[in-house]
């Protein structure tokens, strides 16, 4: 008997070694994809291909990307590659080729390969992540909510909440204060009142429920970061196992929330110029029509395609994720900039109060368009912090690589390295300095278009665009407008990336100190 177990243990570490030779083999010989391919990649490590820093959260992922572009740019090649564990992900430099893939050929490029589980996990399956047909069907019927004329709609609304700004900010003058928390209670009320017609609270409230469940997506701790990148190298055996990114108390929070404002409005066919009626349209016509109610009649049966609930209640939440984080990121890094450089604060002050008094000191849809000092500010703030530091794509069928004779093969990722690029010193000279000159209209001319990359490019262009800079615009202008603000001693310098975020954010915050403009 002794005999017959000694035999088993020594068969099943034989086939445990054998395995294990195996996939370190398989790992190894995966690592050399691109050198196989006639590509460079930065030296790997085993196992964790070259993401072992992000994996291991000892640098953002916005350092990550920018260090694997300035790599391939030392070595001046126009593109490589990187690993996350085995996974190849193809990193164009040439922006000739960032053109190629976001517009030009975009046709080979039109997936994310971001993951979403219509089934399991509702709320990701929203237009940031949706993919082929169903991608542009969504897109063509939501393109028209982000109208200019929607824009004016919405615009008083939007104000009322910069009201509430301000007496918040009234209360603590004189102190130090971490400014991405009141600005991105700010971006919740405008979002909430703005696209769906919900007094959020967050302003006046700090701990008000949308403030904190909205955390739970941005707050994530190791496990969450893990899922969320294993989700990105593979897809479809996540969904296999069902996962979920949206965090389920926080996709059963909003889904409450969607469906009771869906019901009062359907059942009292109330008509609010928001979001939400545009998608209740959506949702129960197929389409906009300039009646304005969101209800069928006997002449539209909805012989257009509709949304159904779950779509509905899935852009709803990745319009309120986009507008409330990448807008209050903008303006907090904006701040920062103009605290650290009191010239230019001064410079873009005179122009709101200059733009005010031509409109009455009121603040009008038509006076924020032309603050265009402003809009070169927020542009130069963008360059050197977009909120997403690389733009995912997914090869949908091989595609020959203009100017070269590489095959990039169907099913490879792609990153575009928007910070590695928007921070190479021969697109933007000097470009640790805050210039907002650069975007002169003079000056703009003599870049190339695809090195300022921070809402995307192409037919995947961020859809909320205009929205995003009219609500930063607002919200600077009412800040500038009544305080003058300089670095608080609490802000640690140089700037350190949060590693534990996917977007741009920094450890420990970003702390202001300011003071009303008459003191």
């Amino acid at each position: 008997m002794a005999l017959l177990t000694d035999s088993w243990l020594l068969d099943t570490l034989g086939l445990l070694t054998s395995l294990t030779i195996i996939l370190i083999s398989w790992l190894n010989w995966t690592h050399t994809y691109w050198q196989r391919k006639g590509l460079i990649n930065p030296p790997v490590k085993f196992f964790f291909g070259n993401g072992k820093p992000v994996f291991t959260q000892q640098v953002s992922f916005g350092d990550f990307i920018k260090d694997v572009y300035n790599y391939l740019r030392n070595h001046n090649k126009p593109h490589g590659g990187f690993y996350l564990f085995s996974m190849p992900t193809y990193i164009p430099v040439d922006p000739e080729i960032v053109k190629a893939v976001m517009q030009n050929d975009f046709n080979h490029f039109v997936d994310r390969g971001v993951y979403c589980n219509e089934e399991a996990d509702p709320l990701s399956a929203h237009l940031f992540s949706l993919e082929g047909t169903k991608w542009r069907n969504l897109r063509i019927k939501l393109t028209p909510t982000f109208t200019s004329g929607k824009m004016k709609m919405m615009f008083d609304t939007l104000v009322k909440c910069g009201d509430q700004l301000t007496v918040e900010m009234d209360k603590t003058v004189g102190d130090s204060i971490n400014i991405k928390d009141i600005l991105a209670r700010f971006t919740t009320d405008i979002i909430g009142n703005c696209a769906f017609g919900i007094d959020c609270n967050s302003l006046q409230n700090p701990d008000s429920e949308f403030t904190r469940y909205l955390k739970l997506f941005f707050t994530s701790g190791f496990w969450e970061n893990m899922v969320g990148l294993f989700t990105f190298v593979a897809p479809n055996i996540s969904k296999k196992f069902n996962l979920k990114i949206v965090n389920p108390i926080l996709s059963t929070f909003f889904m409450k929330v969607i469906k009771d404002t869906v019901e009062y409005r359907e059942k009292n066919n109330i008509h609010r110029k928001d979001f939400m009626h545009l998608l209740l349209q959506l949702k129960n016509r197929g389409k906009l029509v300039d009646d304005g109610s969101i209800l069928n009649d006997k002449d539209n049966k909805g012989e257009d395609t509709a949304l159904t609930m779950n779509e509905l209640a899935a852009q709803a939440f990745v319009f309120f994720l986009a507008g409330f984080e990448t807008s209050s990121t903008t303006m907090t890094f904006c701040l920062f900039e103009l605290a650290s450089n009191p010239d230019i604060q001064e410079k873009l002050r005179q122009e709101v109060n200059d733009i005010l008094d031509k409109y009455d000191n009121k603040l009008t849809y038509d006076g924020v368009m032309e603050m265009h000092y402003m809009e070169k500010v927020i542009n130069e703030t963008l360059r050197k912090y977009p909120p997403l530091p690389g733009l995912n794509r997914v090869c949908t069928k091989d595609y020959h690589v203009p100017g070269t004779d590489f095959i990039i093969e169907k099913g490879t990722k792609v990153m575009i390295p928007v910070l590695g690029i928007q921070r190479d010193p021969e697109h933007y000279p000097d470009p640790e300095k805050f210039d907002p000159e650069r975007f002169s209209e003079e000056n703009k001319k003599t870049r190339h278009p695809y090195t300022f990359l921070p809402f995307g490019e192409g037919p995947r262009i961020c859809i909320g665009l205009r929205f995003g800079m009219v609500q930063t615009k607002v919200g600077l202008t009412i800040l500038l407008k009544n305080y003058k603000f300089s670095l608080g001693s609490k802000t640690a310098l140089p700037l350190k990336f949060d590693p534990k975020s996917f977007i741009m954010t920094t450890e420990g915050g970003i702390w202001l100190d300011y003071a009303t403009i008459n003191d």
